[in-house]
């Protein structure tokens, strides 16, 4: 299967809830708004990076960046996710090329770094790292992870937009 990487385009978004709402439906950790983010952090005007993987023109994958704050400070730093991936494509690296291609984004736009909540066995092979100054709140410790861009590493408790909490942001 041959597929493309590019930037949402307004007429994406009912196609990207399909596709969010399809990869985590039997997730086991997942508290099953992740479609509902999305759409809250589009319209919020929060979402960064938004790009999605297409296949013979229909959308396979999506992932998603927003700001976050540091100890409640705009640091330069983003979240990535979710990231999504209809399940009869998963396993073929079209989430790795999602998280590679947006990180890279990220980077150009002079992000100085991202965070991430997942497992650590996956994310550790794009660079992140559990960095014990860098905490959430809401998260076993060791599946917060981070990837400085500049080599600094900030120390703090991450917040993330309203729209992961169900609060309008």
């Amino acid at each position: 299967m041959t597929y493309c990487i590019r930037g949402e385009c307004p007429d994406d978004s009912l196609a990207i809830r399909q596709v969010t709402d399809a990869a985590f439906q039997r997730a086991t950790r997942s508290n099953g708004r992740e479609g509902v983010i999305v759409d809250d952090l589009r319209g919020a005007g929060a979402l960064t990076v938004s790009l999605v993987a297409t296949s013979d023109g229909r959308v396979v994958g999506h992932i998603a960046f927003s700001p976050v704050l540091i100890d409640g400070r705009d640091e330069g730093w983003f979240g990535l996710g979710p990231v999504s991936v209809l399940p009869e494509q998963q396993r073929r690296g079209i989430g790795a090329a999602l998280i590679t291609d947006g990180l890279a984004r990220l980077k150009a736009r002079g992000a100085r770094g991202c965070v991430v909540l997942g497992e650590p066995s996956y994310y550790q092979r794009f660079g992140f790292k559990r960095h014990p100054a860098v905490r959430y709140a809401d998260a076993p410790p060791e599946y917060f992870l981070n990837l400085s861009f500049d080599g600094a590493s900030p120390s703090g408790c991450v917040t993330y937009h309203n729209s992961f909490s169900g609060v309008d942001g």
